[in-house]
């Protein structure tokens, strides 16, 4: 039982840092929406791009955690090793975030491409340009909230979101509209926000381990100049597969979007309705994968196959447990669910409420296979196990996954409960290759000599 605890001190800040983020995203919308339905849409289009290079990136530079805890759990006074990993991180951040920014420059002839109208794509890809200066200083204060989580402080990160959720809403307050004396920036004003938002999570993680006396003597900023070609490359061999794994998931769900957009406006509604729901269920079990990862890696580190095993065992266990009351919380409360987003009471919803109780009934099903897939994940991760997992997760999402997706959608009478029903069976073949994977670790070599 020492480990339930442990886990939970790391998950918990974790979890909540997790939903907080979300909600900053949210104020984006509340204010943008405002605004009109061009601008929001052209807003959706930007924030999908450059969150989801992003959210893969982060996988990539994320290689850290698993790296710097088995340095802390070979040797607690790892001092050196982490800050060789940390500035090794900060390198891969720059790196490939300016490569990201890089593809951001292209945005507007992408979405024409994808055939969208030229106003609409001339707008969006105007946005991106400005949105894409996040990029950077997300992924560093992603960094250092790995940093301070190894350390077992990741209530920092939980209050720094908080932070940055209140400099957000004011911020849009101020830019968008033009409040207070502010020039009104309209949708340019929600991008200028974001970065403030985002340089403001880096200062405020600066400034927190620039002050604290233990996270002092590590001297993160120092020598950033410095190089180290095997440690950049242990570093991106690890997290390049993260960050594959996290673009090949989170491409399900958004080229599901482009399913239901093809079988009718209001399936697409109903789609977005019920998958807002599952994707704030699924922070919880998200911050027991992470919080896995380094429970797991500083085991790894200590070589202690035992604690391995229970770190693991308790993560899949908190992860799927949380899950289970998620899913009932779906099964019996979905009209409820939905109308936080939509007037269930007005007759001209009642076609997208019904497709959305419809698709929330399969997302209850589904919650126990995305909470495992999830917190067994972030398990192997701590075993530095990433190219594999990867491999599984491509197939299982893309094979398994968009495939029934497509021939239940298109060519069944299901069509939208068809959707959803590939992307239930996507996420049972991963967690059931994912939990395969971990229950013979020591078959297959992945536990430390």
């Amino acid at each position: 039982m020492r480990e339930l605890p442990a886990l939970l001190r790391l998950a918990g800040p974790l979890a909540a840092a997790n939903l907080l983020q979300m909600a900053v995203y949210a104020v984006d919308v509340i204010f943008v929406a405002r605004l009109g339905a061009g601008p929001l849409a052209a807003a959706s289009l930007g924030v999908s791009i450059v969150s989801l290079l992003t959210w893969s990136l982060s996988g990539l530079v994320g290689a850290a955690a698993p790296v710097m805890a088995a340095e802390l759990g070979q040797r607690r006074h790892a001092v050196r090793e982490v800050r060789r990993t940390m500035r090794m991180g900060f390198w891969l951040a720059f790196i490939a975030g300016a490569a990201a920014m890089l593809l951001c420059l292209f945005a507007e002839p992408f979405m024409l491409a994808t055939g969208q109208p030229p106003r609409l794509a001339a707008e969006a890809g105007g946005f991106v340009h400005l949105l894409m200066w996040c990029i950077i200083p997300g992924l560093i204060a992603s960094l250092l909230r790995i940093f301070v989580s190894a350390m077992g402080r990741a209530t920092i990160a939980m209050v720094i979101t908080l932070i940055a959720l209140l400099v957000n809403a004011l911020g849009n307050w101020l830019l968008v509209f033009g409040n207070a004396g502010f020039p009104t920036m309209g949708l340019a004003g929600s991008a200028v926000a974001s970065i403030i938002t985002n340089l403001v999570m880096v200062a405020a993680y600066v400034a927190v381990i620039q002050t604290d006396r233990r996270f002092r003597r590590f001297h993160l900023f120092g020598r950033w100049w410095r190089i180290e070609r095997t440690r950049l490359s242990e570093l991106f061999r690890i997290g390049g597969p993260i960050g594959l794994t996290i673009l090949a998931e989170a491409g399900l769900f958004s080229g599901a979007a482009f399913l239901m957009g093809r079988i009718g406006e209001v399936q697409l509604a109903a789609h977005t309705v019920a998958l807002q729901i599952a994707a704030i269920a699924f922070q919880v079990p998200f911050g027991v994968a992470q919080a896995a990862t380094i429970r797991v890696g500083l085991a790894y580190g200590a070589r202690d196959h035992m604690a391995i095993a229970r770190a693991g065992r308790t993560a899949l266990f908190v992860g799927i447990g949380f899950m289970a009351m998620t899913a009932c919380a779906i099964w019996l409360f979905p009209r409820a669910l939905v109308s936080i987003y939509v007037d269930t009471s007005d007759p001209a919803n009642a076609l997208l409420v019904v497709l959305a109780v419809q698709y929330l009934a399969v997302a209850a099903a589904f919650q126990l296979f995305d909470g495992a897939q999830a917190v067994g994940a972030g398990a192997l991760r701590g075993l530095q196990d990433t190219r594999t997992p990867m491999i599984m997760a491509v197939s299982g999402y893309w094979v398994v996954g968009y495939g029934c997706a497509i021939w239940l959608g298109f060519f069944t009478p299901l069509e939208g409960l068809g959707v959803w029903i590939g992307l239930a069976a996507g996420l049972v073949a991963v967690s059931a290759m994912l939990l395969s994977r971990w229950s013979m670790r020591a078959r297959l070599g992945l536990l430390p000599a």
